[in-house]
């Protein structure tokens, strides 16, 4: 493989795990709803996307940043969210 292939699938696997979390958070918002969700395993979840992201820079990989900072961002309004509802 080359590097502009490794380069796609790096940016295939950012939007595809990215964009996971968007219908979580559309549900949260609609129902106004957050008991399901687990306040550990998204305080851990962000923690580790924090990592990814300090990772990334380190490496300088803008799939791993771009993708972990969206999905930060996603998870903090989440977790927010849940603050808010609960």
């Amino acid at each position: 493989m080359t590097n502009f292939d490794i380069e796609i699938i790096g940016y295939f696997a950012a939007v595809t795990t990215t964009i996971a979390f968007i219908p979580q958070l559309l549900k949260t918002i609609i129902t106004k709803k957050a008991g399901d969700v687990s306040l550990i395993t998204l305080l851990l979840f962000i923690t580790g996307v924090g990592a990814w992201i300090i990772y990334g820079y380190e490496i300088s990989s803008l799939p791993i940043l771009i993708a972990n900072t969206v999905t930060l961002i996603l998870n903090l309004l989440i977790l927010i969210f849940k603050l808010i509802y609960s």
